[in-house]
């Protein structure tokens, strides 16, 4: 499960993470973000491990500025930040052996 953790900023807490920090931006009217959150990140964080990258959730109703500044149109959209940037984006339902076979590779990946 998510942890709910407060930080001064979305960029605060993605710079300041030492593991990468997959976003799963969402709203709750949004059925394939439900499926998301109830079957697809916990079969990830199952998978992969919380000591290997960090999932947050941001509600884009509540945060339409964090959502705006990385360009999200389509929901659900998933952003893997590692080493404070933008390494991966999927927009759209994945299903969870596709989501963790693409984290497991960018995991694996030396930073650029």
């Amino acid at each position: 499960m998510a942890t709910k953790e407060t930080f001064a900023s979305f960029d605060e807490m993605i710079a300041g993470s030492s593991v990468p920090v997959l976003v799963d931006f969402y709203a709750t009217w949004c059925g394939p973000c439900q499926i998301l959150s109830t079957q697809v990140f916990p079969a990830v964080a199952a998978a992969v491990g919380k000591d290997q990258v960090k999932l947050v959730k941001i509600n884009t109703e509540k945060y339409p500025n964090v959502a705006s500044t990385y360009g999200v149109e389509a929901l659900p959209t998933i952003i893997l930040f590692k080493d404070g940037k933008v390494a991966d984006r999927i927009e759209g339902l994945p299903n969870a052996p596709q989501l963790i076979e693409r984290l497991k590779y960018f995991l694996a990946a030396p930073a650029a």
